[in-house]
């Protein structure tokens, strides 16, 4: 790497990833309808039932259901979804785009998203200057890195091989960010992702108890 000028980069909350709990985002699909219960899956996660009067953690709650469709309320609006239809996680017109997290049971926030329209599961981390996912991750999402700037990271394993690249794309629930820079770290585990500061900086976040929300800025 004498060719390369060496770049330092600060990685937290490495020892978490391989227990990421899921997470809870608000983007939601109807895939069963039944008399006063929706079969309901949360940001690709695994379906689950609602009933009618039932809100789940992410503040989304269930108004009505049929064959026809069910009711759901958020942020004080209601919209109607049939069979096999998605909503996205505001439904006000014109309202910024915003996602909720909730914290799992050792405090930490994660969900799913994709890199690149490719899906990963991130973790956010507050401590981690950019996004950050391993070697065999970024050859997963298609990212080549022989023209990509190399440097190192200090671990707590000690310093290894880093590169520095920039995203397409990043996209957390409703949230897109384009030209998002990142590291791509050799040592790091295998099919996760650090939702770091080159994406979080350029949201409003804000968090009461264990719910975190996100909200695009522009």
């Amino acid at each position: 790497m004498g060719a390369h000028s060496r770049r330092h980069f600060t990685l937290s909350a490495l020892a978490f990833l391989a227990a990421i709990a899921p997470a809870w985002a608000t983007d939601i699909e109807v895939t069963g309808l039944f008399a006063n219960k929706a079969m309901v899956s949360i940001n690709g996660g695994p379906p689950r039932v609602m009933s009618v009067g039932q809100s789940s953690p992410e503040g989304v709650k269930l108004i009505s259901a049929d064959s026809s469709g069910a009711v759901f309320e958020m942020d004080g609006q209601r919209k109607k979804v049939g069979m096999g239809q998605r909503i996205a996680t505001s439904f006000a017109s014109g309202a910024k785009p915003t996602v909720k997290l909730v914290a799992d049971s050792n405090g930490h926030f994660s969900t799913v998203g994709s890199i690149n329209g490719r899906p990963i599961r991130f973790m956010v981390d507050t401590g981690a200057t950019m996004v950050s996912f391993s070697t065999n991750t970024a050859r997963q999402l298609g990212i080549d890195l022989s023209g990509a700037s190399q440097g190192a990271v200090s671990t707590a394993g000690g310093v290894v091989r880093a590169w520095k690249v920039t995203l397409d794309n990043v996209k957390v629930g409703a949230i897109s960010l384009n030209l998002v820079e990142a590291t791509v770290v050799d040592n790091l585990p295998d099919g996760f992702a650090l939702l770091g500061n080159s994406f979080l900086n350029r949201l409003q976040m804000s968090r009461e108890g264990n719910v975190l929300t996100l909200t695009q800025s522009y």
